[in-house]
């Protein structure tokens, strides 16, 4: 391809409202152009670079038995209402109406639509099966943002897997796993594995593939000592334990004016860690308290995940007042006998503690947990903090922001059975097939290359994803044999395969630099008359920036090595 007539339109600064590093580098460096929020033009370079990741993702899908087909975008609402998500899945859903009025929406994943498609599946002799798609999502996210990071139409690989059994499952999401390891490393992430939560796709287990970048929006705790890696909404960690004062016969009240947050209540000599903090939610219409402890967070994804809790808020201060009589920052468990009530289990055994008295501008000490509160259900509520200790090693465990590169699920039987997806086993009995579902962002893949391989320039690809591999930059194109020479080595390369871009505008060297550094083109060739008159061109790593001279005549074997390396 020559630079003349290849679309790039590169600028020299970055939209004001971009923040994330890709965002910037993506749109100066004539990657993608906003069309409104939430939606990007893939130019040229871009698309160049999603084939690759495309094919990258199929090869790999391939290579563990996966049958590439493709489904509708448009699906009828009536699916999803039939699985439980059409609400569930609330505003961030595109709905629509068809001429008839049929409710329709865009889809957002695809376990519906899958788990219809394997009812064609009638036999335990045609298990296993594994589907993928690639495919366009859409999601109306409240506050697209990020450039490519966060969007409301994309590109998902998706692929579903149809076994017989538990044990089919497992080496299914093996397969996966492992699929999902060798795509990540062709794509030069260092994507960590770790526990998270199914969320609103159920089943029974789920593994996300986290990449650390400033610009991700998921918290990861990992520990360095043994391993251990979860998502924050599913991290736990051990804690030193608390030595508790025998309580006292009954709590006592005692006035506090002008109290309303543990930081408050502990500089009055109750001191966090030996006070219960009491939450009201609203989950699925039932207002119940949710109690951890005072220097913890609650987290609201386990909550629901503990509850299967389908809507979750929290109760304004109106619903509080007219069933606990007082405000927040006055509340407690004690004597609350006609609301469940759950509890963190690090508030398990503990006696003497401090909490709200139900009663504006009161709270009570001496309050033995299980004594003196009618506990429903004991549960890992809490979040993880930075410095707690690995519950399987002991070391300190560290928080780190990630962007979720991939992730996969154990769906179970949880959508077969519902639309019906059953076989005949070898005992002609019927039974329901078991499904996984794994996914992986096309354009997210894209922005999450460039978090991780950038420099002040612009960016560096990894040979595997780039839009080109080589680049040919010609100084002086007025100079007719720097011309000649570049042209040929260009012939050379292309006849080799390689992919090159020739640069051949009537543009100053400085400009023909900046753009190939800022656009990230792995290795650069530079032919100019002094080099010539000496019998080499330079070549230049676009990740090292260390020059090297090659004499002309071993130009094209030098290149085709390194590159196919």
């Amino acid at each position: 391809m020559r630079w003349n007539s290849f679309f790039s339109p590169t600028l020299r600064d970055a939209p004001s409202d971009a923040e994330a590093v890709s965002h910037k580098l993506l749109v100066r460096g004539g990657f993608i152009r906003q069309l409104h929020s939430g939606h990007y033009i893939l130019l040229p370079l871009a698309h160049r670079v999603r084939k690759k990741i495309i094919s990258i993702i199929e090869t790999e899908m391939d290579a563990i038995g996966g049958q590439q087909v493709q489904m509708p975008t448009l699906q009828t609402a009536s699916m999803w209402q039939k699985s439980g998500r059409l609400e569930s899945m609330g505003d961030i859903m595109f709905r629509l109406q068809d001429r008839h009025g049929t409710e329709a929406a865009l889809g957002v994943t695809a376990e519906e639509i899958f788990a219809i498609a394997a009812t064609e599946i009638t036999s335990y002799k045609q298990l296993p099966q594994m589907w993928y798609q690639i495919h366009t999502k859409y999601r109306d996210e409240a506050r697209p943002k990020s450039g490519l990071l966060r969007v409301r139409e994309f590109t998902m690989k998706d692929a579903y897997s149809f076994d017989l059994d538990e044990d089919g499952l497992d080496a299914s999401f093996k397969h996966q796993h492992e699929a999902y390891t060798k795509i990540f490393e062709r794509m030069d992430l260092k994507a960590i594995p770790v526990e998270a939560s199914s969320g609103n796709m159920g089943g029974s287990d789920s593994i996300e593939f986290m990449v650390q970048a400033e610009a991700g929006e998921d918290y990861t705790v990992i520990c360095n000592g043994c391993g251990y890696g979860a998502n924050i909404e599913k991290a736990v960690s051990q804690l030193d334990p608390i030595a508790d004062l025998e309580a006292p016969e009954k709590p006592a009240k005692f006035s506090t004016p002008n109290i309303r947050t543990i930081a408050a209540l502990a500089e009055a000599g109750h001191a966090a860690e030996n006070q219960i903090k009491t939450m009201v939610y609203v989950i699925d219409g039932q207002l119940t308290l949710a109690l951890v402890r005072g220097d913890h967070l609650l987290n609201e994804q386990k909550l629901a995940d503990a509850t299967g809790g389908v809507t979750i808020r929290q109760a304004n201060s109106e619903e509080t007042v007219r069933l606990l009589g007082a405000e927040p920052g006055s509340l407690g468990g004690v004597g609350v006998t006609e609301l469940p009530i759950l509890a963190d289990l690090a508030l398990r055994g503990r006696s003497n503690m401090t909490t709200g008295a139900n009663e504006n501008n009161f709270h009570l000490s001496g309050v033995d947990i299980e004594r003196d509160i009618d506990i429903k259900e004991w549960l890992d509520l809490r979040s993880v903090q930075n410095g707690d200790r690995c519950s399987e090693c002991g070391d300190l465990l560290k928080i780190v922001t990630t962007i979720e590169s991939g992730h996969i699920f154990k769906l179970g039987t949880k959508y077969a059975k519902t639309f019906g997806a059953n076989i005949l086993d070898e005992n002609g009995k019927s039974r329901t097939v078991l499904m996984g579902s794994y996914g992986i962002g096309v354009e997210r893949a894209i922005a999450t290359i460039v978090e991780t391989h950038h420099d002040e320039k612009g960016i560096i690809w990894p040979i595997t994803v780039a839009p080109f591999q080589v680049v040919i930059t010609i100084v002086q194109t007025k100079d007719e044999e720097s011309v000649r020479i570049g042209e040929e080595i260009y012939e050379s390369l292309s006849e080799e395969g390689i992919e090159v871009l020739l640069d051949d505008r009537d543009a100053r060297p400085g400009v023909k630099f900046a753009d190939a550094e800022l656009i990230g083109i792995p290795y650069r060739i530079t032919v100019g008359p002094k080099g010539i008159a000496n019998g080499v061109i330079e070549f230049v790593p676009r990740a090292t920036g260390e020059t090297a001279l090659i004499p002309i005549p071993e130009v094209t074997s030098y290149i085709s090595e390194i590159v196919r390396t």
